[in-house]
């Protein structure tokens, strides 16, 4: 599977051991940046991921930040995305089981040295499908909420 990946400079290095992970499990990772730890900010970052995966240009991706809120948040303001703040496996698990989420969005100033960790939610976003039933209605009233007239 192709997976958008970007992060800013405090998710910069956790996002080095996360294309890793990728690349060693046969998916390919393309990386909107940054490409260092010299600040930046995370929005121009979480966007690139965000309207591919919100256009349908990918069906998941990945964005990381220091606290993984700043992401997360951004990503969000999509009316296809359903970015999940994940910070360790059963999280990792039980948004995609029943929230169907499609960005994973990581705190790497909390998981970049904690590897095994950082594998474990990987393991569990790629490993779990969207369980459907009851969640099904639960995602369709998420979405509703971006098809109003906010006037």
């Amino acid at each position: 599977m192709i997976i958008p990946i970007a992060s800013d400079h405090a998710g910069f290095k956790a996002k080095t051991i996360v294309k890793d992970f990728l690349e060693k499990h046969g998916h390919t990772p393309i990386d909107f940046g940054t490409h260092s730890s010299d600040s930046v900010d995370y929005p121009d970052f979480a966007i690139q991921v965000s309207e591919r995966v919100n256009s349908g240009e990918y069906d998941q991706g990945i964005i990381l930040c220091g606290s993984g809120q700043g992401v997360c948040m951004t990503a969000n303001k999509y009316p296809k995305v359903r970015a999940a703040l994940v910070y360790n496996q059963k999280v990792s698990e039980m948004t995609r089981l029943h929230n169907d989420a499609n960005i994973l969005c990581i705190p790497g100033r909390e998981l970049e040295d904690n590897e095994e960790e950082l594998e474990a939610i990987l393991t569990a976003w790629f490993g779990t499908e969207f369980e459907g039933g009851r969640h099904e209605r639960r995602i369709k009233k998420i979405e509703s909420l971006t098809q109003k007239d906010p006037s």
